[in-house]
């Protein structure tokens, strides 16, 4: 029960719009107050100018001009520029070539991302006993992955040469006759697949960390209460790297449809044999540099874009729910 001065009326209280006005936005919050924090500000922005600036000019600039020249039959080597609204998108939709390379592309990226992570984890999961020795082989497991892509797919070309072929030679030994493994279209994508199985160095180091940080007091007191190996996996140590499983996930996601570098080296960019190894980012740069049509790749790079950004929202939201974060520091 309140109670008012005779004479003197009580405050009213503060309205929604005064609250507001008082309360300061994040952005003012945000913004430097005092003197040291104004030279902080700007000493920060001189330091990371250069890479402001290159983001901006050198990122920045080619996706304004890339989404312009969408919608233009703009050459690689000149001429004139007319703009012809949706119809390179409309002629995405009738291109053969097109919707064989989407294809290609879905199918590697729904067989190798799944693949590697599980091929990742395995590794990340022999990595992180504690034997005499494991840096070395840390080191080891974790080299291929340092080593350039180009660099490696060349020498992966050696390795899957049916003749002279180190892996057909293996097979050899055991009595098994080895495909033509880049001239075969039934046996070029596993090749491509196996290539990036290689590579997974970098995501087993960020899965090895992810186990590291599994507390072993679960762990132990799963043991106790009768679990087994792989109730305990299940149970404690995945819930506990899933937002590093969703990270490889994502990141897998991403970089399965933007596939360009092994599928080109390794075929000389024909996508041959058959088509096989012909996806969408090979054909974006046969577009774009044998046959000259800018205005067309573009919209290829755009397509894939959207595609990519629905994907990776759609993944996100069905599996990013089941994440804990629980354990994350």
């Amino acid at each position: 029960m309140s109670t008012t001065i005779p004479g003197r009326e009580a405050p009213a209280p503060p309205s929604v719009a005064t609250t507001a006005r008082a309360r300061p936005s994040r952005l003012a919050r945000a913004l430097p107050r005092t003197r040291r924090q104004r030279q902080m500000f700007w000493w920060g922005l001189f330091f990371t100018s250069p890479a402001i600036i290159g983001l901006v000019f050198f990122t920045g600039g080619p996706v304004i001009v890339s989404a312009v020249n969408s919608f233009t039959d703009a050459n690689l080597l000149g001429g004139s520029r007319n703009w012809v609204g949706l119809e390179n998108y409309s002629r995405l939709l009738q291109d053969d070539q097109w919707w064989l390379s989407l294809f290609n592309t879905f199918f590697l990226t729904v067989i190798s991302v799944p693949l590697g992570i599980a091929v990742a984890l395995g590794l990340a999961l022999l990595l992180n006993w504690r034997v005499r020795g494991i840096g070395v082989y840390r080191v080891i497991f974790y080299l291929p992955s340092i080593v350039p892509i180009v660099a490696s797919a060349v020498v992966w070309a050696y390795v899957l040469n049916p003749q002279y072929g180190v892996l057909n030679n293996v097979l050899g030994l055991v009595g098994i006759e080895g495909p033509g493994w880049l001239s075969d279209p039934a046996w070029s994508k596993p090749a491509l697949i196996l290539f990036g199985l290689w590579g997974m160095g970098n995501l087993m180091v960020i899965l090895l960390a992810g186990l590291q940080g599994v507390p072993q007091d679960l762990l132990e007191q799963a043991s106790l209460d009768g679990a087994g190996v792989w109730q305990r996996f299940r149970n404690v140590t995945v819930p506990f790297i899933s937002p590093h499983l969703l990270f490889a996930l994502i990141t897998g996601l991403i970089a399965g449809f933007q596939y360009f570098t092994p599928a080109f080296v390794l075929t000389g960019g024909s996508g041959d044999p058959a088509g096989s190894t012909l996806v969408s980012g090979v054909y974006l740069y046969q577009s774009a540099f044998y046959n000259y049509e800018l205005g067309y790749s573009s919209a290829i790079g755009w397509v894939l874009f959207v595609l990519i950004a629905i994907i990776s929202i759609v993944a996100y939201r069905l599996v990013g729910r089941r994440v804990y974060y629980g354990g994350a520091s």
